[in-house]
């Protein structure tokens, strides 16, 4: 199976998006390593900072991109993931706290235009959004908006959704280990699933794949999207790595711990490794594993599949 499509690709075969000096060999090399591992398109994604410091990487990551026709070819758009997001522990996940705060159009603006007419997805938390007015203005730039890293409420999700929301990023994951039984954010999102793209991520860690098959008998093959979330150490296999601000260890599962093992820091898996996990322990057909990262991933923002 060829033609996968990720949508949360925070970096690959050795480079972070996020890096600051990152040159266009840097990025040309992650692409080949990509198209080698048979993806032929991914969101790049860029996650929460200072806004001042997003914007610059942002315009770094269009300006090489621009340089390169494999990069044009491989990277579809962006996905910006952050700065809007619910900062309470366990809700905040790998993102830096002391960054985070309510959304507001004018910095939501500012990233958009750093991107360079490339964002073709944001991730925010609802609840972190005053009156739904950043969601209806990425709405009408014809953004997908995604609720992730968030405790919405039932109401929060609704609004959202009356506002443009569509998607909700890595269910499962950027929410406490210990939480309510019932009320908690994953059963609230899967309330919604006839109106939500609803994504995963499929490496047995980030949730279990007997959990991951529950989800997708309730979201629907036809709405469900799995992603990687990779992050730098993507497609090196198993091993100790350091990019940005971590030293982490990738396992046999491809997942990536932060050094205290108090929260996953993204992942190491590769689509390849995604589609053998799907066959394998949750016995999807072919048919099925192409829906879910190639053909829904597509849909999702109205590209041709």
């Amino acid at each position: 199976m060829t033609g996968y499509f990720d949508i949360q690709v925070n970096g690959y075969g050795g480079l972070d998006f996020h890096k600051d000096d990152m040159t266009g060999e840097e990025l040309h090399a992650c692409c080949q390593r990509l198209e080698k591992d048979g993806v032929t398109g991914i969101l790049a994604t860029t996650t929460t900072d200072h806004i001042p410091v997003m914007k610059r990487r942002l315009e770094r990551l269009v300006a090489l991109r621009a340089q390169d026709p494999l990069a044009q070819r491989l990277i579809v758009g962006l996905h910006i993931e952050g700065p809007f997001l619910n900062e309470n522990p366990g809700f905040k996940g790998a993102h830096p706290a002391e960054a985070m705060h309510p959304a507001n159009v004018e910095e939501m603006h500012q990233l958009l235009e750093a991107g360079g007419g490339l964002v073709r997805l944001v991730t925010l938390a609802p609840e972190r959004d005053p009156g739904m007015k950043t969601t209806r203005f990425l709405a009408k730039q014809g953004v997908v908006i995604s609720a992730g890293h968030t405790d919405a409420s039932l109401d929060d999700l609704q609004a959202g959704i009356d506002a443009g929301l569509s998607m909700f990023t890595h269910l499962g994951n950027g929410c406490p280990m210990l939480t309510h039984r019932h009320d908690n954010i994953v059963q609230r999102a899967l309330n919604f699933a006839g109106q939500l793209w609803l994504c995963f991520i499929a490496d047995g860690v980030h949730v279990p794949f007997f959990a991951l098959k529950n989800y997708l008998k309730i979201a629907g093959l036809d709405r469900a999207i799995v992603t990687t979330d990779a992050v730098a150490p993507a497609g090196l296999g198993p091993g100790t790595y350091t990019f940005a601000r971590w030293t982490v260890v990738v396992g046999e599962d491809m997942a990536l711990w932060a050094p205290d093992r108090s929260h996953l820091v993204g992942s190491g898996i590769f689509m390849p490794k995604v589609e053998a996990n799907l066959r394998r322990h949750l016995g999807l057909s072919d048919d099925s594993i192409r829906k879910l990262i190639c053909t829904n991933p597509r849909r999702a923002f109205g590209l041709a599949t």
